[in-house]
């Protein structure tokens, strides 16, 4: 564990020298990008000292020292939410309703398309064994009467 050379951005680091990072950043206010940038130069470490800590044995279980940032003096507006009913139960109600009349809509529709097929297959079938031509043709002319 000693030699254990890891590699990150061109730079190798010992365990020794992961622990001595690790050690700085649990006893100093820094922050994790604010240790990472000072050792590799990078602006973020992309949790690599986390996996650090945990493959050296160390507890993840801290908080992440972050800098405090002045409060926005001029916050967004909320946005007013659409005035709904004192009663819940009545808005529950209603949705079940609507939930009701969606599935019984639903249901008519496939009736409504079953009997389409089924019109559809009557005529080819009535037009094949009697020989005639039942559906209008697309490029006929109208009558002159």
């Amino acid at each position: 564990m000693d030699k254990k050379i890891i590699q990150k951005a061109g730079i190798f680091y010992t365990d020794e020298e992961r622990h001595q990072i690790i050690q700085e950043l649990l006893s100093t206010k820094c922050s994790k990008q604010e240790i990472w940038q000072k050792y590799t130069g990078e602006d973020r470490e992309h949790g690599q000292l986390l996996r650090w800590m945990r493959h050296l044995g160390y507890n993840t279980n801290f908080r992440p020292r972050r800098r405090i940032i002045a409060p926005n003096s001029h916050p967004m507006p909320m946005k007013k939410k659409p005035e709904q009913s004192k009663n819940s139960e009545g808005d529950s109600f209603e949705n079940l309703q609507l939930k009701k009349r969606i599935t019984s809509l639903e249901a008519q529709l496939k009736d409504a398309e079953m009997k389409s097929i089924a019109f559809s297959t009557m005529i080819d079938i009535a037009e094949k064994e009697f020989n005639i031509p039942i559906r209008k043709k697309a490029n006929t002319k109208p009558s002159k009467k």
